[in-house]
């Protein structure tokens, strides 16, 4: 693959020292919650949404896959209806101007020959702006439905690589290749137009257990975990230990992301009351066990007793390090991650729209005093 690296309309290569991004907006975002006001991936919903942080200046949009939901037999279940990552990365990208657009794929649902295809469709689309999230696959009824039955945890990564090897040559070699593998056999491989970045689109992955930190750490320009804590400094022991190793074990450089679920009220009450309205007084509960039921048979990280008792955590956004407070407090816990090294951040709400209003017209003018971020100038694609 050549040295040369050329991606000048990604901004995830920006120069903001704190790069902000939504996730999830192809289906309900991650809260588990029966409240009315939940996110529903209706096409009018995405376009508003990617618009609107288009507009502000964020770098990043990001869907997920899923292909089947969490609560067996209930097949219209919000879990399940979900966009296709790929289609919905082609019609977000023709919508938007700035942001990078981020496809997911588990390996195991997808041809490698197909996924290359439909990257470089959509990287020329957004005029090179793609981003391609990799996961291994861990939802065991829905690869099932592939025919693809859940491998052992280290094996699932050895396909991961391996799918991943075969979309790099797709992308970059101009000869047709053959290739015969543990997991697949090309003859005669090629695909046809390349990616407008180079060597490659970016590639993110989340690495929670050693296996997967190695993999993200080899492979990945954007690795994404999960902090394990509250407490700032074991924030940047667990950055800059996931830096170092990436550096010291296979020579590269990466960034760390995270994602947040994010409450913002004008006082610390109103924000922790709707936290417990949302995600416990109206906790979707099927859907927060059928979460943990599908997490406990294969999470590698977390015990079943861990999962058991981070049932309001998970029903409030699925993980992550929540952002619950007025204004001030939030730009403050942001401004304490960046110190500790992290690189960027994806926000979910429950309703995406109020949550993107609040969070740029409080929030995003204290990011830029404190040297977080630049002020940006939206572009009149969407003025009208």
């Amino acid at each position: 693959m050549s040295d040369i690296v050329s991606r000048p309309n990604n901004p995830l290569f920006g120069a903001n020292r704190l790069k902000i991004g939504i996730f999830g907006t192809n289906g309900k975002g991650s809260a588990h919650t029966l409240v009315p006001e939940a996110f529903k991936p209706s096409w009018d919903n995405v376009l508003n949404t990617a618009r609107i942080a288009d507009d502000a200046g964020y770098e990043a949009i990001v869907a997920y896959a899923r292909w089947k939901g969490y609560i067996q037999g209930r097949v219209s279940h919000p879990s399940g209806i979900i966009l296709d990552p790929f289609t919905y990365a082609a019609g977000v990208a023709q919508a938007t101007s700035h942001a990078a657009i981020f496809a997911t794929s588990h390996a195991p649902t997808i041809h490698p020959i197909a996924a290359a295809k439909q990257c470089a469709t959509i990287d020329i689309i957004s005029n090179g702006r793609l981003v391609l999230n990799v996961v291994a696959g861990w939802n065991k009824p829905e690869l099932e439905m592939f025919g693809a039955p859940l491998k052992e945890h280290t094996e699932r990564y050895e396909h991961l690589a391996e799918w991943l090897q075969i979309i790099e040559r797709l992308w970059s070699e101009n000869e047709e290749f053959d290739h015969e593998g543990k997991f697949f056999k090309i003859i005669k491989g090629m695909s046809m137009p390349k990616p407008l970045q180079a060597p490659r689109p970016p590639i993110m992955s989340a690495g929670g257990s050693d296996t997967g930190r190695r993999f993200a750490c080899e492979h990945a320009d954007i690795c994404f975990l999960l902090l394990h804590s509250e407490d700032p400094k074991e924030w940047e022991q667990q950055i800059s230990a996931y830096k170092k190793f990436a550096r010291e074990e296979f020579g590269r450089s990466v960034q760390v992301w995270t994602y947040a679920p994010v409450v913002q009220r004008d006082t610390m009450k109103e924000a922790q009351d709707y936290l417990h309205h949302y995600a416990v007084e109206n906790q979707d509960k099927d859907s927060v066990d059928g979460w943990i039921a599908g997490n406990a048979a294969t999470a590698k990280g977390m015990s079943p007793e861990t999962l058991q008792n981070l049932r309001t955590h998970f029903a409030a956004g699925g993980g992550g390090n929540q952002l619950v407070g007025t204004a001030d407090h939030i730009a403050e816990k942001l401004h304490q991650l960046s110190d500790a090294g992290l690189d960027g951040i994806l926000f979910t709400w429950v309703d995406f729209m109020d949550g993107l209003q609040r969070f740029n017209r409080d929030i995003m003018p204290m990011l830029e005093m404190r040297g977080l971020r630049a002020p940006f100038k939206a572009s009149a694609q969407h003025a009208a």
